[in-house]
């Protein structure tokens, strides 16, 4: 029974925004990603219907990155595979995963507009929840806080009472609202993140929604540029689950304490995480990178494992300096074949090439082509160039 006396409330931690020393590397760090915060337009030489290909799996990636942190021991190469095979799993741990990329498309669709506040979060772990077993980490009240104190497994770190949890988190609501100067905006999203996991307002699935929680106050805060090629740096900077706890531990004893060094670890901790995601997407801006180091070897791999033929091979491989494409582009590369009508054949393999969905045209009845990469069996070759170039946080296989 819960007592209704003021005198039975548990008093509250406050939550504060705490500063960096002015020559300290989380100040550099802060500076740096600040340039980015503000920019129109992610420019870059990479066509945009081919970045945001990369986007995709980027974004599977980090959710597979940020399930695995609570556990789920799906890989990254059995949910690709999923994916391709395009069926409907009942394994908790692909749907589990699928969940996390619907929140991060509510959070596309609603991020910028609606107030970071109980109803978003409450959507957001509703999503989360949809469907996971209540032996697998469900939740009996999805989107409502929890009814009961909790401990939290191989932690020191006891979240508040149940009966302080609303009130804590519209501090954090409140918080996250209270405008700050630009360059504070990182600070505080940390922090935010930090307080989020320290209140633990549900029974499960707290870290996955304070994941997208602090997506979404990144997306608020300027990540999201109007071409439509936006950051996602919500799970890289958590994929390594030992350092992720130990330096929310760090920041558990700042608030214990009111010692500022363990808070501000932890803000360098998330935010040089998002830096290497940011220089991991301005490499994928560069199509000279991509081409050499993701296109290529994909191509190559895809024929030796007859993901596509040897003349598909030939015709995507003189593509690649000129995306998008014509068929004309292209017709004289089997010339050396004694073939007399290569334009026939051209578009032939083309129309093989739609049908595998590894060719987009540029509009509905188009004859101008994409490379597709992201929704067929040439994901898996790409997934492996993406690892070997460095830009997947955890091996594919395990």
């Amino acid at each position: 029974m819960i007592a209704n006396s003021m005198e039975n409330v548990p008093s509250r931690t406050p939550i504060k925004l705490v500063l960096p020393n002015y020559d300290s590397e989380l100040t550099e760090l802060i500076i740096s990603l600040n340039s980015l915060q503000t920019q129109d337009r992610w420019e870059g030489t990479t066509p945009e219907p081919l970045f945001k290909q990369f986007q995709t799996v980027l974004f599977m990636v980090e959710s597979v990155a940020t399930a695995r942190i609570e556990g789920n021991h799906t890989t990254i190469l059995e949910y690709i595979n999923s994916k391709i095979d395009n069926k409907r799993s009942n394994n908790y741990g692909i749907r589990e995963i699928n969940n996390l990329l619907s929140a991060l498309q509510f959070i596309e669709e609603n991020g910028k507009t609606y107030p970071l506040n109980r109803l978003f979060v409450s959507q957001l772990h509703k999503i989360v929840m949809d469907g996971v077993p209540l032996d697998e980490e469900g939740d009996f009240t999805p989107g409502e806080y929890r009814k009961e104190n909790v401990a939290i497994i191989n932690s020191e770190h006891r979240p508040p009472d149940a009966i302080t949890v609303n009130d804590y988190m519209t501090d954090l609501f409140d918080f996250v609202a209270k405008p700050v100067p630009i360059r504070y905006e990182l600070l505080k999203t940390a922090i935010a993140h930090h307080r989020f996991v320290w209140i633990h307002p549900f029974t499960n699935g707290n870290g996955r929604t304070a994941r997208l929680f602090t997506y979404a106050m990144l997306v608020r805060s300027g990540f999201a540029v109007e071409s439509g090629r936006i950051v996602n740096p919500a799970a890289v900077f958590c994929s390594t689950r030992e350092e992720y706890y130990k330096y929310l531990e760090e920041a558990d004893e700042s608030v214990n304490t009111g010692n500022d060094e363990g808070m501000l670890h932890w803000c360098e901790y998330m935010l040089s995480g998002l830096k290497k995601e940011m220089d991991n997407l301005s490499r994928l801006t560069n199509y000279n990178f991509v081409k050499t180091n993701l296109l290529h070897p994909m191509l190559k791999q895809a024929k030796v494992n007859k993901t596509i033929s040897a003349n598909e091979y030939r015709l995507l491989e003189n593509t690649l300096d000129k995306q998008p494409f014509q068929a004309a582009d292209v017709k004289d590369i089997f010339a050396d074949q004694g073939i007399t009508n290569t334009s026939q054949l051209t578009t032939r393999i083309i129309r093989s090439l739609r049908e595998k969905n590894m060719l987009v045209p540029t509009t509905p009845n188009g004859r101008s082509y994409y490379i597709q990469m992201d929704n067929n069996p040439l994901l898996r070759e790409l997934l492996f160039a993406m690892d070997v170039a460095g830009l997947i946080p955890i091996d594919p296989r395990s």
